[in-house]
C-alpha cells in the first residue's frame, strides 16, 4: 500500500543534517498503531530501492531538484546567512555557488547505491519514538525485517 492511501499516516517526511564529520538522515512521521508496520516497510522499500535499482534518470532528476532547492531558498539576507553559517560548519568555509553545482553534478548513480546501502541497509537502525509505544517494534525486529528484504 503506497503511504498516501493509508489513512493512518497522518505525515511523514526525511531529512538530513549535516555537520562537519558527521551527520544525521532519517524519517520522521505521525502514524496510528495500526499503520505502523506498512510505514516502516514502505520506508524499508525505498531505502532497498536506493541500493539497488535506482536509474540514472532518477538520480539526475534528484541532481536538478536539489540544486533548483540550493538556489531558490537564497532569497534573501537570512536565508543567505544561514546557509553561510551551515558551510561553515560543515566545510569550514563558504563554498561558492560554481564549486557546490560541480560538486552536485559529479554525484553518479553507483555513489549513490554505495551510500544507501552503507548507511541505511548495513547499517543500525535507531528509533526514538513519542507517544503511545506497546506496538513498536524492538530494533532487533526492525533491523530484520530489512534484512529479510535485501
Amino acid at each position: 500500500m503506497k503511504l498516501s492511501e493509508d489513512q493512518s499516516i497522518e505525515s511523514f517526511q526525511s531529512f538530513n543534517t549535516c555537520y562537519k564529520e558527521t551527520g544525521l538522515a532519517g524519517t520522521y512521521f505521525v502514524v496510528h498503531p495500526s499503520s505502523i508496520d506498512n510505514l516502516i516497510e514502505s520506508v524499508f522499500q525505498q531505502w532497498v530501492w536506493m541500493a539497488t535499482s535506482i536509474d540514472e534518470a532518477t538520480v539526475e532528476r534528484a541532481k536538478r531538484s536539489l540544486l533548483t532547492n540550493l538556489l531558490l531558498m537564497l532569497d534573501g539576507s537570512t536565508p543567505v546567512c544561514e546557509d553561510i553559517g551551515r558551510q561553515l560548519l560543515c566545510y569550514g568555509r563558504r563554498i561558492p555557488t560554481p564549486e557546490l553545482t560541480a560538486r552536485v553534478e559529479a554525484i553518479t548513480v553507483d555513489e549513490v547505491k554505495d551510500v544507501v546501502q552503507r548507511i541505511f541497509v548495513q547499517g543500525q537502525i535507531s528509533a526514538t519514538v513519542v507517544g503511545p509505544t506497546g506496538q513498536w517494534p524492538a530494533r532487533e525486529q526492525i533491523q530484520a525485517k530489512l534484512a529479510a528484504m535485501v
